[in-house]
């Protein structure tokens, strides 16, 4: 306490409450889904908090208001991560414009990025995770775009000082937070002037839903971006919404369970000969930790390795997993795995696998993590 003031809440605290309206006699303290296609209107539009469902929704602006509590900018919700990051991408570039995105992140961005916007004009400087972007990279750039921790080589980029340097050279910053969540990190807070996320991992945690959004620095961005979600009708349906919003309070408990759990099958990993190329950025051996430890609170749920004896023992590795669903997403209360090679587009060895800790018995999925290696070898 100073001078009567409570101090800040706690994360833990605050996913609760993160958005709530204020408590009224008789009201759910999280209304439910408004589904409409209209909003009784008459006279001018302009004196309407909500006009047509295209426009808004009183269902996003809940959540919106808890996004930017977490995020620390204004957010905006869309339909999907890639129609977030699309909405960042698209409208910003322009023939002639430069683009500096990372090598080994997310496929379907680098496809977007080579494919739709290099054809455009837009000149695609792809660099590696593991490196500082490079001056020669930055020259004449509009934006840079980071992936942090990337997706799948658990790479961490030093935010603040990418995006001081980026700032420097005239460029933009965007930051896919995805792994990390605004509980992990606040990449607004270390210098990024857009913080995009699919909210169909980590925030929503029970993979029944797609969705994503983008928060920025500035109202002006903001506004921008809600713009670009009604021309383009890249809008959430209303229940997806609102799940968002409902599962946004066991945000807290489920990744203090998840990377918990994380590090200590991270650990017991690389007890094992039988694994290599073990990664978590919470792990201090690991080549990201210090600059994790520096902008990270919290370290995520996904661990990867190499299992030894190839594609098809580490085929063998997963079908002998018991509370380990085979998923190509992350970030479910369920714990899920992927030989990540069987899509391509990724520099990767064919046994490497991306494992997303759930919220299991910690021992439970360790065993049965160790169980099936074992099989496996047979």
């Amino acid at each position: 306490m100073t001078d009567g003031e409570p101090r800040p809440l706690r994360d833990a605290t605050r996913v609760l409450r993160a958005g709530l309206p204020a408590p009224a006699q008789g009201a759910p303290p999280l209304p439910g889904p408004t589904y409409a296609s209209h909003f009784y209107l008459e006279g001018d539009p302009a004196t309407a908090p909500y006009v047509y469902g295209r426009y808004g929704n009183p269902t996003w602006t809940l959540y919106e208001r808890a996004l930017e509590e977490l995020e620390g900018g204004p957010a905006t919700v869309f339909a999907s991560g890639m129609a977030a990051a699309a909405a960042v991408l698209l409208p910003l570039l322009r023939p002639g414009d430069a683009l500096v995105a990372p090598a080994d992140g997310y496929p379907a961005v680098r496809s977007l990025a080579t494919g739709h916007l290099a054809s455009r004009g837009v000149d695609v400087r792809l660099v590696p995770s593991s490196e500082p972007v490079p001056d020669s990279a930055l020259t004449g750039a509009r934006l840079v775009w980071l992936e942090t921790p990337s997706n799948p080589g658990l790479e961490v980029v030093g935010i603040a000082d990418a995006a001081d340097r980026a700032h420097a050279a005239g460029a933009l910053v965007a930051v896919d937070n995805t792994l990390a969540t605004p509980l992990g990190q606040r990449p607004l807070a270390l210098g990024a002037d857009y913080c995009v996320s699919s909210n169909s991992k980590h925030l929503t945690g029970h993979a029944d839903l797609i969705l994503g959004h983008v928060a920025v620095g500035d109202a002006v961005r903001r506004d921008d971006l809600a713009a670009w979600r009604t021309e383009t009708g890249a809008i959430a349906a209303p229940f997806e919404v609102w799940l968002a919003h409902r599962s946004l309070a066991t945000l807290a408990l489920r990744l203090d369970r998840q990377s918990t759990t994380a590090l200590k099958l991270a650990e017991r990993l690389l007890f094992r000969e039988d694994v290599a190329d073990v990664r978590y950025p919470g792990l201090p051996g690991d080549p990201a930790h210090e600059v994790a430890k520096r902008q990270m609170r919290s370290f995520g749920s996904i661990v990867s390795f190499t299992v030894e004896g190839g594609r098809a023992r580490a085929e063998r590795f997963l079908a002998d997993c018991r509370l380990v669903d085979q998923a190509t997403s992350f970030g479910g209360v369920r714990s899920s795995a992927e030989r990540r090679a069987r899509w391509g587009g990724d520099d990767v060895a064919e046994a490497f696998i991306r494992f997303s800790v759930g919220c299991e018995d910690p021992d439970d999925l360790i065993e049965d993590v160790e169980r099936a290696l074992d099989l496996s070898a047979g």
